[in-house]
């Protein structure tokens, strides 16, 4: 039973930390790209009060470097955010009046967007990817469609619905143009924040409307993480170069940011650590107690094995004292009596593993929701925790065998 505790706990622990990041990824992105250049940073509460249209822009051209870094499969989605203060009109009025217009942001994004990728192939991502919280209803806009999707509060506000066309602009403020772009509204976005008083387009469009190609103003990364630990915690700068060549090929979230900015030159990646810390935080406390649990369970059976093997000793006194006298020397009693309870560990170990893996199914379904597979190697540690379990709580007990007197043990004494 000690084993298959251990069996069902080493399972689960092994998959828990893909299933937990996954958990974490729908949380949205964990890595926020901005240009280096830009305003100093300004937030207050976790909130970035720095005004949308504040600083330089980064090319969008250098996004498929992403998939090119040394941890380039962990990136598993990005999306680039060009958010401009912009007019709507609802109509299709080709001359309105000023009084007519809703002052909105516009914000250019990616849907299910195809990236090329410096070696030639490409990477599908977008924003439904890096934000999955984001809730539409309808569907997405599709790029180049001339197709939007409003946020929440501002289809009430204005009685907008899915399939209504509305007109959007971006004044020029050096030569005050007001050209409007018609759109078709494809969805109604729900996101708990600030974008639903907004209309949501391509990137394309978004910067077709703000007259600024090619470019982009944030960036939302999604990448798997081994959750921090001290060692990740240090300042790169006071490694030595076996412990930063160490972090550097280990996939923290600190050292992902800083081969992300050395691929996007004139960036600043920042952490966003409630998403990175939550992650690590709750990995950490749920593998503690399944350690706890493991070491508990092992340290019951290893009791229950010396308290076994006392009594397995006890009743074959006579026998070990007829050995001994018969000119068995107390290293082959020892070893008879080391291999039989070894035998027992191998079988015990092995209904352990095979009832640790149900046992396993049952957790990882009822409290984690996945299924862990078997694995050949959890046997073979498995069986060796159960030889040095064995050999631990029974070596008292042997060592009292081995030093038995066979003629007080034949007289009865």
């Amino acid at each position: 039973m000690g084993m298959a505790v251990a069996t069902a706990a080493l399972s689960v622990s092994l998959d828990v930390a893909d299933r937990l990041a996954r958990e974490f990824r729908s949380l949205g992105a964990n890595l926020l790209v901005t240009p280096q250049a830009d305003s100093l940073p300004l937030e207050i509460g976790g909130v970035d009060y720095r005004p949308a249209n504040a600083g330089t822009y980064l090319p969008e051209t250098d996004l498929g470097k992403l998939k090119t870094i040394f941890w380039r499969f962990n990136i598993i989605a990005f999306a680039p955010i060009l958010q401009s203060p912009g007019q709507m009109l609802v109509g299709h009025a080709s001359h309105p009046h000023p009084s007519e217009y809703s002052n909105i942001e516009i914000i250019g994004t990616w849907t299910n967007h195809t990236v090329p990728i410096p070696d030639g192939s490409t990477y599908v991502t977008g924003i439904e990817k890096t934000n999955p919280w984001w809730a539409v209803e309808g569907r997405w806009f599709q790029e180049g469609a001339d197709e939007c999707v409003v946020g929440k509060a501002l289809a009430e506000r204005q009685a907008l619905h899915v399939g209504d066309k509305i007109l959007l602009s971006v004044e020029d403020p050096l030569k005050k143009v007001q050209a409007f772009a018609p759109f078709t509204i494809t969805g109604v976005l729900s996101t708990g924040a600030t974008e639903e008083h907004a209309v949501v387009v391509s990137l394309a469009d978004a910067q077709k409307l703000a007259r600024l190609p090619q470019v982009y103003r944030r960036l939302y990364v999604s990448a798997w993480t081994k959750p921090e630990d001290a060692f990740a915690r240090k300042d790169p700068k006071s490694m030595t170069p076996e412990e930063f060549d160490k972090w550097y090929c280990t996939p923290y979230i600190s050292s992902i940011a800083l081969q992300i900015s050395e691929e996007l030159k004139g960036t600043d990646v920042r952490v966003i650590r409630r998403v990175a810390e939550g992650e690590g935080n709750v990995l950490s406390r749920v593998r503690t107690l399944l350690w706890l649990i493991t070491f508990a369970a092992l340290l019951a059976a290893a009791l229950a094995v010396g308290a076994s093997a006392a009594a397995s000793v006890i009743e074959r006194r006579t026998e070990i004292g007829l050995m001994k006298a018969l000119g068995a020397n107390p290293g082959l009693v020892g070893v008879l009596l080391a291999a039989e309870q070894l035998l027992l560990a191998f079988v015990g170990g092995g209904l352990g593993y095979a009832v640790g893996i149900l046992l396993a199914r049952v957790l990882g379904e009822r409290v984690f929701g996945f299924t862990p597979e078997p694995k050949l190697f959890v046997l073979l540690i498995i069986l060796g925790l159960a030889a040095a379990i064995t050999l631990l709580g029974s070596a008292f007990p042997l060592r009292q065998a081995v030093r038995y007197d066979p003629a007080a043990i034949l007289r009865g004494e």
